[in-house]
C-alpha cells in the first residue's frame, strides 16, 4: 500500500481514535509529511522500535506498539513459551505508561501472562526481572536519552539481553505477516487481571535486584567507613533512577547524597533540561550549582531509563569537569582489576568486553592485569551475548564491560548496561580515592600518566526524514565504492569494513576477516598505529556518527592530534552528506 493510501486508511477508519485522526487531518495538505509518516512501518531492529511519538506507521503510537507486541506474541507462541510469560517495564516519557499497558493487553489477548511493573523502573531492572522470573522475554518502553518527542520499545530475550539478531528477525517476520493492523488481539485490562494474564509486580523484584547489586561492591568497608561524611550530588534527570540509585547508595553506606530537587521527580517533558542526556554537561547545570554550594567533589547523573550514567568531578583548581564515558569506564576498569588483584581475587580466566568504538586505553589496562579483552560491535547487546557465550556457557569469568556512550556493567545477573550498579561502583571508587586524599579527577590524571594520553571525540549529524536516511546510505556507499584511504592530510593504514566482514591493509593489500557479525560500519586505522576513526549510521536514530581516538606523549599533543584528525575527516564526510 502506498504512503498516501495508508494515510487515507488511517484517516478514515474508526478503529483509530479520534485524537489520531484529528492529528492526521492537520497534515492533509502536506504530502511530504504524509510520506514521512507512512512510507514504511517504524523499523524493528535488534533493539526493537524507536521513533517520534505521533500518528502514522513510521511513528511511535499505540497502534505500532500493538503491532510489535502481536509479532512478539506470535513468536513466543511459536516456540511454545507462552506459559513462562513476559515482563514489561517503562520509564517517565510521554506515553510510556500507556504503551506499556497496550503491550500487556496484547499479550493477554494472545494467552501470554504479562508481568507489568506498578510504576516506572530502570531498564536494567527489566533485564534482571526477566531472568529472576524466568520469563520468555521482556519489553521496556523507553527512548533512553533521546529528546522528549521520542519513545521506544526495547525487546529482551530469555537471558535478559536484548533480543539477538536471529530472534529479532523472526519477530519481524511475524510482524510483516500482519496484513491488517486493526486485527491485533487485545484483552481488556480488568478482564486480563481477573484471569491472571496481567500480574502487577514491584517490591519483591526491587528487593531481589538491590540485594544482588550489593554483592558487587569491590570494597564494601570503604563505603561504610567513608560514606558517612562523603558528599555526593545525584540527579536522576526526571527519570527512573531516583529510587533505586538513592536506595543502593544508602544501603551500602553513603548517607550524604544530595538530590537535585528540581530534577528529582518524573517529568515526561524533562522541563529543566534541553536534552536529558548525562553525556552533555548542560544536563548537569543544576547539579553543579548544588555541588558548588555544598562543596561536593562528585556528581552522578543518570538518564531517564537509568541505563547510562554521567560523572562530574572537581579538579585541584575547584573546577567541575565532565568525564567522558571512556574516562569513567577506564577508571572503573582500573579500579576493579587493581583491587581484585590486590585481594588475590583476580581470576586467571577473567575477561572484559568493550565495543569497537570504545577507547583503546582499555586494552592497555586489561594487558596490565593479564585479563583478556574482547571487542564487539557497537551496542550493549553484544556485550551481553559474550557473557552468555563465555561465562554462562563457557569456562571464562566476566569481570566488566563498557561502551563509550556511558554504559557500564559489572555482574552477570543483568545483561544490559546498568546505571544503578555503575552509580554504586562510581561512588565506592570515589570514596576509595578520597581515603587516599585524591579526587576522581586526580585518579584520572594518574591513569593517563600511567598508560599514556589517550583521548577520544565524537561528532554526529542528524538528517531527518526519508531524504536524510537516503543521504546517509549514499555517503556510506560512496566511502566503500571509492575505497577512500586519505581524508585531507590524514593517511589511513588499514580499513575495517564490517559490512564486508574484512580488514584491508593499504600498503600490502592483505585482507583478513574481522571475525564479527556484519554491520554498516567503516573503521579506519591511522599510520601511527595508535590512532583511529570510525564512521557508522546510528541503528536507532536518523544520524551518522564519526568517532575518533588518538594517543600521544602529552595531553596537549594528544589534543592537537585529535583536532587535526577531526578537521580533516569531517571535511570529507560533510562533502558527502551536504
Amino acid at each position: 500500500m502506498s504512503s498516501s493510501a495508508m494515510y487515507k486508511f488511517w484517516l478514515g477508519n474508526e478503529y483509530f481514535d479520534e485524537q489520531t485522526r484529528e492529528e492526521l487531518q492537520k497534515i492533509k495538505d502536506d504530502p511530504k509529511e504524509i510520506e514521512d509518516r507512512f512510507y514504511k512501518y517504524l523499523d524493528f531492529g535488534t533493539g526493537g522500535l524507536r521513533g517520534l511519538i505521533g500518528a502514522g506507521t513510521n511513528r511511535m503510537n499505540i497502534y505500532t506498539v500493538r503491532r510489535a507486541s502481536q509479532g512478539l506474541a506470535d513468536f513466543i507462541n511459536s516456540i511454545g513459551a507462552a506459559d513462562r510469560g513476559i515482563v514489561i517495564a517503562y520509564d517517565s516519557r510521554n506515553m510510556s505508561p500507556e504503551f506499556a499497558l497496550e503491550t500487556a493487553k496484547v499479550f493477554a489477548g494472545n494467552g501470554i501472562k504479562a508481568y507489568l511493573f506498578d510504576e516506572l523502573r530502570p531498564t536494567p531492572e527489566l533485564s534482571f526481572a526477566v531472568r529472576h522470573l524466568k520469563a520468555a522475554a521482556g519489553v521496556v518502553i523507553t527512548a533512553s536519552h533521546n529528546p522528549k518527542e521520542y519513545n521506544g520499545y526495547k525487546v529482551y530475550g530469555e537471558d535478559g539481553g536484548q533480543l539477538p539478531l536471529e530472534e529479532s528477525n523472526k519477530v519481524l517476520e511475524f510482524m510483516n505477516k500482519i496484513e491488517d493492523i486493526t486485527c491485533v488481539k487485545l484483552m481488556d485490562k480488568d478482564e486480563a487481571i481477573e484471569k491472571g494474564l496481567i500480574k502487577i509486580i514491584g517490591k519483591e523484584v526491587d528487593d531481589a535486584y538491590i540485594s544482588k547489586l550489593k554483592t558487587l561492591c569491590v570494597n564494601p568497608d570503604i563505603a561504610r567507613s567513608v560514606g558517612e561524611n562523603f558528599k555526593i550530588v545525584y540527579t536522576p534527570l526526571h527519570g527512573s533512577g531516583n529510587k533505586p540509585v538513592r536506595r543502593i547508595l544508602d544501603e551500602i553506606g553513603f548517607k550524604n547524597v544530595l538530590v537535585v530537587k528540581e530534577q528529582e521527580l518524573p517529568d515526561k517533558n524533562f522541563s529543566t533540561v534541553a536534552y536529558p542526556n548525562p553525556e552533555e554537561k548542560e544536563a548537569f547545570t543544576l547539579a553543579i550549582e548544588l555541588a558548588k554550594a555544598e562543596n561536593v567533589d562528585l556528581i552522578i547523573g543518570t538518564d531517564p531509563d537509568c541505563d547510562r550514567v554521567g560523572v562530574v568531578a572537581r579538579n585541584r583548581d575547584g573546577e567541575y569537569v565532565t568525564l567522558t564515558g571512556n574516562q569513567t569506564g577506564c577508571l572503573l576498569l582500573e579500579y576493579i582489576l587493581s583491587q581484585k588483584k590486590a585481594k588475590g581475587e583476580l581470576p586467571q580466566n577473567g575477561f572484559v568486553v568493550k565495543t569497537i568504538v570504545t577507547t583503546e586505553l582499555a586494552k592497555q589496562i586489561a594487558k596490565e592485569y593479564g585479563v583478556e579483552l574482547i571487542e564487539v560491535l557497537t551496542g550493549f547487546k553484544f556485550i551481553g551475548e559474550q557473557i552468555k557465550l563465555l561465562d554462562e556457557n563457557g569456562d571464562k569469568k566476566y569481570l566488566f564491560g563498557f561502551e563509550e556512550s556511558y554504559g557500564y556493567l559489572a555482574g552477570t545477573f543483568v545483561r544490559d548496561k546498568d546505571a544503578v550498579v555503575a552509580s554504586m561502583l562510581i561512588a565506592e571508587m570515589a570514596a576509595y580515592y578520597k581515603s587516599k586524599n585524591m579526587s576522581l579527577y586526580d585518579a584520572l590524571m594518574e591513569l593517563l600518566n600511567k598508560y599514556g594520553y589517550t583521548i577520544e571525540g565524537i561528532k554526529s549529524y542528524t538528517l531527518k526524514g526519508k531524504e536524510g536516511v537516503d543521504k546517509i546510505k549514499d555517503a556510506m556507499e560512496k566511502l566503500r565504492k571509492d575505497e577512500i584511504t586519505k581524508f585531507g592530510t590524514v593517511q589511513v593504514a588499514a580499513v575495517r569494513d564490517y559490512q564486508k566482514g574484512e580488514r584491508y591493509e593499504i600498503s600490502t593489500g592483505k585482507r583478513e576477516s574481522t571475525n564479527l557479525p556484519k554491520s554498516d560500519v567503516l573503521y579506519y586505522e591511522l599510520q601511527d598505529g595508535k590512532s583511529w576513526f570510525c564512521i557508522r549510521p546510528s541503528g536507532t536514530e536518523p544520524k551518522i556518527k564519526i568517532y575518533y581516538g588518538v594517543t600521544d606523549n602529552g595531553i596537549d599533543e594528544a589534543k592537537a592530534k585529535l583536532e587535526h584528525v577531526q578537521t580533516n575527516v569531517l571535511g570529507v564526510v560533510e562533502n558527502l552528506l551536504f
